[in-house]
């Protein structure tokens, strides 16, 4: 075949380095995004963000510009256009009072000073005259416990590790008893219950650290020990016979137990910094109106350094390609960071408008809604839509719920309309509250309650949605 040259005219999409900034800044949260500017801070030093007051000139306001409506997200304007002042001072208006030379007073998230649980254990334990073996034994003990305060390790491997005791046969077993009476020790530390090996024994530890004069203690005691599967079944029937007691005792031991902490050690666990969560919305109600407002602490005061500026302004000629480049980047990233919040904003305000029943009944109210519903009305698409309503949180007097949260699937009545998954989760957790705990309320039931409220639901639709909300079936919620 004979090789020929073709000319082929077509069309494709490219993203802008500007459009792909974008479009990375609306998936990160609001902790995300200030690790975003701080990187871009230390790599750009055309960009600086203002800590204090120098002015009171928020680019974005309370509400969204009625200019910004048919926008798009991403942004095409021209960033080399002059004056710098239009992208100084950008972000809250309000800011923290703070002395010039003072940077330290602002310590934005730092790391609890509240010890770990091995430090707390080790504490107490250099209180105690312990010799050096007994030491070394309780730091192996202390290593293997994790964060919930139990015992991963058999006493067995650890004893495997020591190292063997000279002019000793039977080594193995002296640091196997040595174990053990370590443990016993460690056991008696606060918080009780830590150091066990299983739950019974958990239960068991802070049982027995609780007056002996306490009601129904031996009875909680016997029951953790050697009966506590035919607790977690509720066969209280087998369990009268078994301890031989009347259903007042049994239900008074029963309320013993369920008082004591499972998880003796998660009090001292840390949760790290990219776990918090930071709301870039607030909804309140305004004169009978419920509105959506930005969270001004969240939004990043970004400027042009002037230094910088005024150098490229009068070389502009001789000016450095590096620092023309990055004074666009701090351009894109200001510009960018504004539509962001703007655009958040929009759908919030958006959703806030769909979903007001939710703010005023709570979540039994709540109405089916769609991404494709918000995105024509903001004139956005829906992906965009998926973008910003990703790990953006608003804050509301019923808490602080993730903007997808409102978002959800529907479930058609008897009267041709919709009632949304979220509500009728609600109503099955109301129907559970208010049920006789003697006679718990089965799928079947609650599908049919809901029926004759005109919501078809099936059984094992109620059966998802149930344990969706990690209610458990009906022999579990059964009670004296």
């Amino acid at each position: 075949m004979k090789p020929s040259l073709q000319l082929r005219i077509s069309q494709h999409l490219t993203l802008t380095p500007q459009m792909q900034q974008s479009i990375r800044l609306l998936q990160l949260s609001a902790v995300e995004l200030n690790q975003e500017l701080e990187t871009m801070l230390q790599a750009n030093p055309l960009l600086e963000r203002v800590d204090h007051d120098e002015g009171d000139k928020a680019s974005i306001p309370d509400a969204a510009p009625e200019e910004m409506a048919d926008e798009e997200i991403l942004p095409q304007g021209d960033f080399n256009a002059e004056p710098l002042t239009d992208y100084a001072d950008f972000g809250s208006s309000r800011h923290r009072e703070e002395d010039d030379n003072d940077d330290e007073d602002y310590h934005g998230f730092q790391e609890s000073s509240q010890p770990t649980l091995c430090q707390y254990l080790l504490e107490q334990l250099q209180l105690m005259p312990l010799s050096e073996r007994d030491w070394m034994l309780a730091s192996i003990i202390v290593d293997a416990i994790n964060e919930d305060g139990y015992l991963d390790q058999p006493l067995e491997e650890l004893a495997a590790m020591l190292p063997p005791e000279k002019e000793i046969d039977n080594s193995q077993e002296i640091n196997l008893l040595e174990l053990q009476t370590t443990l016993k020790l460690i056991q008696h530390l606060g918080p009780p219950g830590t150091g066990a090996r299983d739950l019974a024994e958990c239960l068991g530890l802070q049982l027995a650290a609780m007056p002996e004069t306490t009601p129904h203690r031996a009875i909680a005691m016997e029951l953790v020990k050697h009966h506590l599967n035919v607790l977690a079944s509720r066969d209280y029937v087998r369990l009268r016979k078994l301890l031989r007691c009347d259903d007042e005792t049994l239900r008074a031991a029963q309320q013993l137990i369920i008082r004591l902490n499972p998880r003796p050690g998660a009090g001292f666990s840390h949760i790290p910094a990219d776990q918090y969560i930071q709301h870039e919305v607030v909804v309140k109600k305004v004169k009978g109106v419920w509105l959506a407002a930005l969270n001004q602490e969240v939004i990043p005061r970004l400027r042009i350094n002037q230094l910088y500026a005024d150098i490229l302004r009068r070389n502009r000629d001789n000016s450095s390609q590096v620092l023309m480049s990055q004074m666009q980047e701090a351009k894109w990233m200001i510009k960018n960071i504004q539509q962001r919040f703007s655009t958040i904003l929009r759908v919030s305000q958006a959703v806030v408008d769909r979903q007001r029943n939710f703010f005023e009944h709570g979540e039994i109210a709540m109405r089916p809604l769609v991404m494709r519903e918000i995105a024509d009305e903001v004139g956005l698409h829906e992906s965009t839509v998926s973008r910003i309503t990703t790990r953006k949180y608003m804050l509301t007097p019923r808490g602080v719920r993730e903007l997808k949260y409102f978002f959800g699937s529907h479930v058609a009545t008897e009267s041709g309309g919709a009632c949304s998954a979220t509500a009728i989760r609600a109503l099955i957790r109301q129907l559970v509250n208010e049920e006789n705990p003697k006679k718990p309320l089965s799928d079947g039931r609650i599908a049919e309650i809901l029926g004759q409220q005109g919501i078809v639901v099936a059984r094992r639709t109620i059966a998802k949605y149930r344990e969706s909300l990690q209610i458990p079936p009906t022999s579990q919620r059964k009670s004296l």
